[in-house]
């Protein structure tokens, strides 16, 4: 079982688990929090502050599906890391499709921290993965 400093249990996979993913990202205060990691799948929360973002970055094994749970977001897309091509709004309630090997970016465009739910498939960060800060994500490789 991942438990922080405290015992509280921080990710919840791969045992069956059911919960409300919109009000787990509502309350989630990390850049990334790994909340269910299992063997084909893993969904993170991620909040991002205003007028910041995720990063331009690109998976190369790894499909992912973010929803919007709550804020305004640019999402940027493209085949290469300076040419991000593919632009669009997105509020809550809606979700981004980045395919394997797709450059993409996240923007909070928002008044409020942007809340994400995200799933990666296959997982993507280590069991139990937190991200107190933006900076804390850049400084691990995977």
């Amino acid at each position: 079982m991942n438990c922080n400093f405290f015992g509280v249990r921080t990710d919840f996979g791969p045992q069956p688990y059911v919960t409300n993913v919109a009000q787990k990202a509502s309350q989630n205060a990390y850049f990334r929090r790994a909340l269910w990691t299992g063997q084909l799948a893993q969904m993170t929360l991620m909040s991002i502050p205003v007028c910041s973002d995720i990063g331009v970055e690109i998976h190369e094994d790894t499909e992912q599906m973010i929803r919007i749970e709550q804020g305004m977001a640019l999402i940027q897309m493209g085949e290469c890391e300076n040419r991000l091509d593919f632009q669009s709004k997105a509020c809550v309630g809606d979700m981004i499709f980045v395919p394997v090997g797709i450059w993409h970016n996240i923007v909070n465009i928002g008044r409020i921290p942007l809340k994400l739910s995200s799933v990666y498939a296959p997982p993507h960060h280590p069991t139990g993965t937190i991200h107190e800060t933006k900076r804390d994500s850049e400084a691990q490789s995977y």
